[in-house]
């Protein structure tokens, strides 16, 4: 059953297939950094990650990129990772590829990386992302921005309760205020690096930084970023990813 850009059964289309050349990466049919999920592989349990550019690894090679890195880190007899984070991706952009994935891969565990909350999904003749600079978003403001924040949030939750999955909330960039105990909120994926210490015997954390860390494109956090980001990832969340 379909309901306009809805879709029981469907994941909707991706941005990276749809909007932007892709032969840089490694993605499946669909254009998500993951594997081909026809046919489905038997066993473990799917976790699903969403998330905008940072998410999907832009600039990175595979392996580099935080999902990868965290993926490392737990037990993959029993987890299998599907990352569905895409460029430009907003929260709305979120929410309705989490609930096109329903069918498809059955998730246990929901992550989700949330982008800037200024920006929107406007469904027209195509979905079009939207960044905070839009024309389109000037009569926005930073409570309309929390308002549908908070609504996407909401429908997460709400989502993961009706499926019976867990899910788990991060940031990539802002960190926003978020109620509950399934929320990192101590930092970002922009905000881990460079890591700092009050502690003057830590000196491999005192090491004065005045480059930035980017990845490839030079535009968006490098290794370094993904690689502490997953790591403090994994020690916050590291009972709740079995």
């Amino acid at each position: 059953m379909k309901y306009g850009y809805y879709a029981d059964k469907e994941i909707p289309k991706s941005v990276a297939l749809d909007h932007k050349s892709i032969v840089d990466y490694k993605t499946n049919s669909h254009g998500y950094r993951c594997p081909e999920w026809t046919p489905l592989p038997e066993g473990k349990k799917n976790v699903v990650i969403l998330g905008c550019s940072h998410t999907f690894g832009e600039g990175l090679n595979d392996g580099d990129v935080w999902v990868d890195q965290l993926y490392a880190k737990v037990d993959r007899q029993r987890l299998r990772f599907w990352n569905l984070g895409q460029p430009g991706a907003s929260a709305d952009k979120v929410v309705r590829i989490l609930y096109g994935c329903e069918k498809i891969l059955f998730p246990k565990i929901i992550i989700v990386c949330w982008p800037f909350w200024s920006r929107r999904e406007r469904l027209d003749t195509y979905p079009k992302s939207l960044m905070s600079y839009d024309e389109t978003l000037k009569n926005e403001n930073e409570n309309t921005d929390r308002n549908n924040f908070l609504k996407n949030v909401f429908f997460v939750e709400k989502f993961a309760e009706k499926i019976d999955a867990k899910v788990l909330h991060c940031f990539a960039q802002d960190v926003y205020d978020i109620p509950g105990d399934n929320v990192f909120s101590k930092t970002s994926i922009k905000l881990c690096w460079p890591e700092w210490s009050t502690m003057t015997f830590e000196h491999e954390k005192r090491v004065r930084t005045t480059e930035p860390n980017l990845a490839k494109d030079g535009i968006h956090y490098g290794v370094e970023h993904h690689k502490k980001f997953a790591e403090l990832f994994y020690n916050h969340f590291k009972s709740k990813l079995k």
